[in-house]
């Protein structure tokens, strides 16, 4: 009886050497020599994944790879998406990343004063998403990097950077100083994107939105050339000289022959665009002309503006743009 014994317990621990052997490469590094993107589509079964593990080498053996998720893996599901597989993965953590639904993550910038036009053709021209848009409402994107996964469809993106601007108005406006000149939030959109197209410069930006508050307080003609420009190319830049023709052109955008503010926003402006006209630079200021360097010379009085304006022809002839 103990020679049984001790044939059926040399037996036992054969039979779980065996399964050890058997089953010690679920925590080994699988075959992943550098970091490998594998993606999971919807509706993927555990099985599909197994396979598709085998068949690009990752793992050795579909088979195994399941029966060791069965015994030793969780029992939750594996999330569609992009998965990132590091350098020395295990079978068991290639389970476990796919389980997480911890996806790789791709990004798309709007910039600042992007017109919608635009980012209806970024977003469609982004190999990585799906689906298709209409081209948004002008002003009612937030100019910012977004993150998405590969095949998220575009209205889902889109939807997010809508979301995004009522978000942030929400929060901006009743942060705002008393007496402004725009009455409300959609107001504040429309002569933001006036300022974020008249200058890039941070450091003017509240002067600037300062000064064409003046204006619509004091009903005077904004003049300002980028709502030229909007009717004719939906903020596109245009590229060349603005005709007179266009300067008198009559329409519900052109600043220079209406008064008060356009009929709605010419670009999507940023945060920043928005807070300054929310918060505008105490001055009186009613001109800009531009000096050259990328900025504005700021005058009070026509005469001022004037002379201003013959610096700045000055300084084009130099150059020989004139």
């Amino acid at each position: 009886m103990k020679r049984v014994g001790i044939i059926l317990g040399g037996a036992a621990l054969i039979g779980l050497l065996a399964i050890t052997l058997f089953f010690s490469s679920w925590w080994r590094a699988a075959n992943v020599a550098q970091d490998t993107v594998f993606m999971v589509s919807q509706g993927d079964t555990l099985t599909a994944v197994a396979n598709r593990l085998e068949e690009r080498g990752v793992i050795g053996d579909a088979d195994r790879f399941l029966l060791a998720a069965k015994i030793f893996g969780a029992s939750d599901p594996v999330q569609a998406g992009e998965f990132n597989l590091p350098v020395g993965v295990s079978p068991s953590q290639i389970l476990g990343i796919m389980q997480s639904g911890n996806v790789v993550r791709q990004f798309i910038t709007i910039p600042e004063g992007m017109p919608s036009i635009m980012v209806y053709e970024r977003l469609m021209a982004e190999p990585l998403l799906d689906g298709e848009i209409p081209i948004p409402v002008e002003g009612s994107v937030l100019p910012d990097t977004y993150d998405f996964e590969r095949g998220e469809d575009r209205m889902k993106v889109l939807a997010r950077m809508q979301v995004a601007m009522r978000t942030y108005l929400a929060e901006a406006w009743p942060k705002r100083t008393a007496d402004i000149a725009v009455k409300s939030v959609e107001e504040a959109v429309v002569l933001a994107s006036i300022v974020e197209k008249e200058t890039g410069i941070a450091s003017e930006r509240r002067k600037v939105a300062g000064l064409y508050s003046n204006r619509v307080k004091a009903g005077m003609l904004l003049q300002a050339d980028p709502t030229i420009i909007y009717p004719i190319t939906k903020g596109k830049p245009l590229g060349r000289r603005i005709r007179q023709s266009e300067i008198a052109a009559v329409n519900d955008y052109n600043t220079y022959t209406m008064t008060g503010l356009p009929k709605g926003p010419i670009t999507n402006p940023g945060r920043a665009a928005i807070a300054a006209v929310l918060d505008p630079e105490e001055t009186s200021a009613l001109y800009m002309v531009a000096d050259g360097k990328g900025g504005h010379i700021f005058g009070d009085t026509l005469a001022e503006h004037n002379a201003n304006v013959e610096q700045w022809f000055a300084l084009r002839r130099e150059r020989g743009e004139m």
